[in-house]
């Protein structure tokens, strides 16, 4: 029995020193395979952050991209404002010329009077053709007067050319002291309601809405049947919507309209609410 025993132990500790080797070898080959899943997830982590880096300099390189083209966008749309504001400040300027001036005698046309030239006193005087609004959308024509108009005194037209010269030369606040000062000289002259009007103008181009809406308001108030009363009313609309107050603006728009249809104002004014109700949907 003693002999056998120990047979039996020596043939269990044969067996455990042989598998000893096969078990090493196993933890061996979890530690490699375990190892080796950490690389390959290190290696894809690698190529995702670079991925991601790749992603955002294109990102980047697209935004500079747009940045360029809203700035060439602009700059463009502000050579189109400038060119604007000049073509309808150069037709109210030529226009202009005839106000107060000396009415022909033959059917040919009549001269033109310079602007800084002082008119002789005319038997009549029609009323001034309206420049182009300042929205850029067209051109307002005034109605002509069929009545006569008194020709302006000696002081009052080169006051007013004086004051209309600033603004065609951009010089806006110059040309809002100057209007302000011709209405104080001349509250009810013959040019008076052209002075309300582009004072409203000097103004409404700064962004000094709440003025512009008081210069428009005055024009309106004091000479209601002038021929610049279209024009008055449609930039009284614009003014307030600018200022925000849309349900205003849109009711004075529609003023226009029933008061003058079939003019350019409110031509004008209709199309405005067009693409109100179209920003709206």
């Amino acid at each position: 029995m003693t002999v056998l025993r120990s047979l039996t132990l020596a043939s269990l500790a044969a067996a455990l020193v042989a598998a000893a080797p096969a078990f090493a070898q196993r933890m061996s080959l979890a530690e490699r395979v375990e190892r080796l899943e950490a690389q390959a997830a290190a290696q894809n982590q690698t190529q995702a952050n670079i991925e991601l880096l790749n992603r955002l300099n294109a990102l980047q390189q697209e935004l500079a991209a747009l940045r360029g083209t809203v700035e060439q966008l602009q700059h463009e749309n502000a050579q189109l404002k400038q060119a604007a504001r000049d073509q309808y400040l150069d037709i109210d300027s030529r226009l202009g010329r005839l106000e107060g001036g000396q009415a022909p005698v033959a059917p040919a046309a009549p001269a033109e009077v310079a602007p800084s030239a002082t008119p002789a006193p005319p038997a009549a005087s029609p009323a001034p053709a309206s420049p182009a609004s300042a929205s850029g959308r067209g051109v307002v024509a005034d109605v002509v007067n069929a009545g006569a108009a008194p020709a302006a005194p000696a002081g009052e037209r080169p006051l007013y050319d004086s004051a209309f010269q600033a603004l065609r030369d951009g010089e806006y606040a110059e040309a809002s002291r100057r209007f302000q000062a011709y209405l104080e000289a001349y509250p009810a002259g013959s040019l008076a309601p052209n002075a309300w009007y582009w004072l409203g103008e000097s103004y409404y181009v700064t962004q000094n809405y709440e003025v512009a809406l008081q210069a428009f308001q005055s024009l309106l108030d004091t000479f209601p049947d002038s021929a610049k009363a279209p024009d008055g009313l449609l930039k009284l609309g614009y003014t307030q919507f600018e200022l925000g107050r849309r349900q205003e603006g849109e009711a004075t728009l529609r003023a226009v309209m029933s008061r003058y249809p079939g003019s350019d104002a409110a031509r004008l004014a209709q199309s405005r609410l067009r693409s109100l109700a179209l920003d709206a949907r």
